[in-house]
């Protein structure tokens, strides 16, 4: 198991902020279903984080692994509780468990049948990135050496998880394809865990001319925290990542920033391997190296620092009240809007 480590003690002061504070982490595929992560995620203040249940998965091997988080839902009952509207969030916060958001960072495991969204939203899902990396049946991945667009069956999808009340993640997903979904979807969509490619040059992150007219519909950014983002990898620390949240705001505005954290703590070097592989199959010739054990940026080891996020935000200046909105208040609006709340 995880041995969670001791989370850092603040001034009184801002203890008390973060502790009334939404904190929503837009993502977050760590090895979930070690007790010690729950642990680690409680003792951090989080409030509610989309996980990944999908990647490369087919549709039968996502079902079992959202069959796996049923039973979880169950065991560690005391400590985290599905979550599938915006009031769903606001009772876990209230009830001090840990809100679970099932999420997937690929539309693939659909495969070429719409009506399985449908079957996907009834058992929870309520955000769905639509490629990761690489071209599937809906459109092309960030990777991809030429991006064709937001394809008719992408159409389709858009159409359904926008009437269903999905949220449309665009974060892995090729500069093009993702122009055309924010310009095609009826409802605001998310990219939920990258940065400015203007402030540092990666293909995961995106560029001003898509990050802008994403916030202009309503949309929301989550910054990324993930060490291989930035220029100094591994070696990077917390004040790179507030950097690229204060370069996010100056951007686009206090309303539009989120925090996505990309925490993968617990995972192996062979998940990492898995992921890094087109489709999950074909490895790259330059994997990029991550340590065994993992770890994450310097000041933001994993989860038992989020409030870390809060003081420093704190302490550069930022008003409570835009503090607030970063640590999770942008997502929760964002949520009412796209989640459809139907009578259960």
């Amino acid at each position: 198991m995880i041995q969670p480590h001791i989370p850092p003690v603040l001034s009184p002061e801002v203890e008390t902020f973060f502790r009334d504070a939404i904190v929503i982490d837009a993502i977050n595929p760590s090895r979930w279903g070690d007790p010690g992560l729950f642990q680690s995620a409680k003792a951090g203040g989080l409030t509610a984080a989309n996980i990944t249940v999908a990647i490369w998965e087919d549709f039968a091997a996502t079902l079992a692994n959202i069959t796996e988080w049923l039973e979880w839902f169950e065991r560690y009952r005391e400590c985290i509780t599905p979550v599938r509207t915006a009031g769903e969030l606001l009772a876990a916060k209230q009830d001090g468990r840990i809100g679970i958001i099932l999420g997937f960072q690929n539309a693939a495991p659909i495969e070429n049948n719409l009506r399985r969204l449908r079957l996907f939203y009834e058992l929870g899902v309520r955000i769905i990135q639509l490629t990761y990396n690489d071209r599937n049946l809906l459109g092309d991945g960030c990777y991809e050496p030429r991006d064709g667009g937001l394809t008719r069956f992408g159409r389709e999808a858009v159409r359904e998880m926008n009437h269903l009340g999905i949220l449309i993640d665009l974060s892995h997903v090729g500069d093009r394809t993702a122009q055309e979904v924010v310009e095609y979807s009826e409802d605001p969509v998310a990219f939920t865990h990258v940065n400015a490619r203007s402030q540092h040059d990666h293909p995961r992150n995106k560029p001003d001319d898509l990050l802008q007219p994403l916030v202009e519909k309503g949309g929301v950014v989550g910054a990324n925290s993930f060490p291989l983002f930035f220029a100094r990898g591994f070696d990077s620390t917390l004040d790179d990542y507030l950097d690229s949240i204060d370069y996010l705001v100056s951007l686009l505005g206090t309303d539009h920033v989120g925090i996505g954290t990309d925490f993968c703590m617990g995972q192996p070097s062979a998940w990492f391997r898995w992921i890094f592989s087109a489709y999950g199959v074909f490895p790259p010739k330059h994997a990029p190296q991550v340590p065994e054990p993992y770890r994450h940026l310097h000041g933001l080891r994993g989860m038992e620092e989020y409030r870390n996020i809060a003081a420093g935000l704190l302490a550069r200046g930022h008003k409570p009240d835009d503090v607030r909105k970063i640590l999770g208040g942008n997502w929760l609006r964002l949520f009412a809007a796209v989640w459809k709340e139907r009578d259960r």
